[in-house]
C-alpha cells in the first residue's frame, strides 16, 4: 500500500481531544494535525516522537494537514486506522497471506448483528475475516491488542465464535504495525473480557492471524506472521 506523498517531518507536541495534534515541523511552524485514530495510542502519542504528516489543499477540509506515521523504537507506526483494511485487502487479492490466498474478496460483510471486514470465498468455502489494527507492545518485542477496552471488539469476537459454530471459517487478523514485536498477545491488563474472549474463540476454532507490516515513508505491507501466546 503507497502512502500519501510526499511525507512532511515533524515532531509531536501534544496529541488531544482524541483527533487533533500539535505537531512542529522541521522547519519550525506549529501545526495541527487530524489523528486518523480513536484508540488511546499508548506509546505512539508522546510528546517529542518524530512524526510524518500528509498536506491536503482541499478547501473543505477542516484540517489541512494529517498524521500518518510515528517513529517508536527506531520503526515507524502507521498510527492511520483507516488505511490497514485497506492494506489487508491488497495482501489478499494478491494472495500474499498464506492459508488465506485464493479467495475472491468481499468487504464489508453483513453478519449478525456486526459488519464483519471481509467475507472470502472460494467455491462452496466461505470466511469471515475481521481486522484490528495492532500499535501497542504490552512488554518488550510482545505487540498487544487492544489498547484501550473495546465493546466493538468484544462483539466481533462473541459473532465470530457464532459463526464458527454454525459452520464457518472464522479468522481474527491482527495487524501488528510495530517493527520490533516477535509474537502476539491480548492486552489483559487493559481489557481482560477481550482477552477471555479471545481465548474462547481460540478454543473453539477461530483461527487468530498476527500478521506484521513493514513500514517506510513510502509504503506500508505485510512482511510476515508472528507467534501468538495466549
Amino acid at each position: 500500500m503507497q502512502l500519501p506523498q510526499p511525507l512532511v517531518e515533524g515532531r509531536l507536541v501534544r496529541r488531544y481531544q482524541r483527533f487533533l495534534a500539535d505537531v512542529e515541523l522541521a522547519d519550525g511552524r506549529l501545526v495541527t494535525a487530524h489523528t486518523p485514530n480513536t484508540g488511546s495510542m499508548q506509546q505512539c502519542a508522546e510528546p517529542g516522537l518524530p512524526v510524518l504528516l500528509s498536506h491536503s489543499d482541499n478547501p473543505k477540509r477542516k484540517l489541512e494537514w494529517s498524521w500518518e506515521l510515528v517513529q517508536v523504537n527506531g520503526y515507524w507506526v502507521d498510527i492511520n486506522t483507516h488505511r490497514a483494511n485497506r492494506v489487508v485487502e491488497e495482501a489478499l487479492r494478491a494472495g500474499s497471506i498464506p492459508g488465506l490466498d485464493g479467495y475472491s474478496v468481499r468487504p464489508e460483510f453483513p453478519y449478525g448483528q456486526s459488519r464483519i471486514d471481509f467475507l472470502l470465498e472460494r467455491g462452496d468455502e466461505r470466511v469471515l475475516l475481521e481486522v484490528k489494527n495492532v500499535t501497542l507492545c504490552c512488554e518488550a518485542q510482545l505487540a498487544c491488542f487492544p489498547d484501550a477496552v473495546t465493546l466493538r471488539g468484544q462483539k466481533h469476537l462473541r459473532e465470530l465464535m457464532q459463526a464458527k459454530q454454525e459452520g464457518w471459517r472464522a479468522v481474527i487478523l491482527f495487524l501488528v504495525q510495530r517493527g520490533e514485536a516477535e509474537s502476539f498477545a491480548p492486552a489483559d491488563s487493559i481489557d481482560p473480557v477481550y482477552g477471555q474472549l479471545l481465548r474462547e474463540a481460540s478454543a473453539c476454532g477461530v483461527e487468530i492471524l498476527p500478521c506484521q507490516t513493514a513500514i517506510s515513508p513510502g509504503e506500508s505491507r505485510i512482511c510476515g506472521q508472528l507467534l501468538v501466546r495466549l
